[in-house]
């Protein structure tokens, strides 16, 4: 498995609308490896292929706290939602920032898994957040377009600058409780 690199705000792959997944075969599930691979080192809850520059409808998640139930949605169309809950956000590709975004509750979303096998799965709480964050990337939105104009406009100067300066990542995964999705 490969660890890929993962694009950040506010590079314009990252607006690029995904295409349907038309084949589920063995380089597909080769990609899916090195995404939860990618996820689990960065250290991430779930990763949008769009995120890695690969334009495919597909997302890996793992919310589990011991990172021992891995979640593949290939094709995932969000069916229903319910509800509105607010909750802190941060992103692999938007590194160190932190804001509140109101989604849906509750959802049902239809998609393949690894092998191709249609399912259909009603999720709520983090879980639910994080399939509608992930969507939101394969859609090409980052969760920061949630967010005010002034607040986007500061998160983008602030990485630009850590860019320029050669910093890395401005996350303390100790400071901050919040998984990163």
């Amino acid at each position: 498995m490969a660890i890929l690199d993962i694009l950040h705000f506010p590079d314009p792959r990252l607006r690029q609308r995904a295409l349907e997944v038309e084949r589920v075969d063995a380089s597909l599930r080769a990609l899916i490896d090195d995404m939860f691979a990618t996820m689990y080192q960065a250290p991430g809850i779930g990763l949008a292929a769009t995120q890695v520059n690969v334009h495919q409808r597909l997302l890996v998640i793992d919310v589990s706290k011991d990172q021992d139930q891995p979640q593949v949605f290939i094709n995932p169309e969000i069916l229903a939602r319910e509800g509105v809950e607010e909750m802190d956000e941060g992103c692999l590709s938007v590194p160190g920032f932190y804001e509140r975004v109101q989604r849906a509750e509750r959802i049902t979303v239809r998609a393949l898994n690894r092998d191709g096998e249609a399912f259909e799965l009603e999720a709520d709480g983090l879980l639910a957040v994080c399939i509608q964050h992930e969507i939101d990337h394969l859609d090409g939105k980052l969760f920061v377009d949630y967010l005010s104009q002034l607040k986007r406009q500061r998160i983008r100067k602030k990485l630009e600058k850590q860019r320029r300066l050669g910093i890395e990542d401005n996350v303390d995964h100790d400071r901050h409780a919040e998984p990163v999705i």
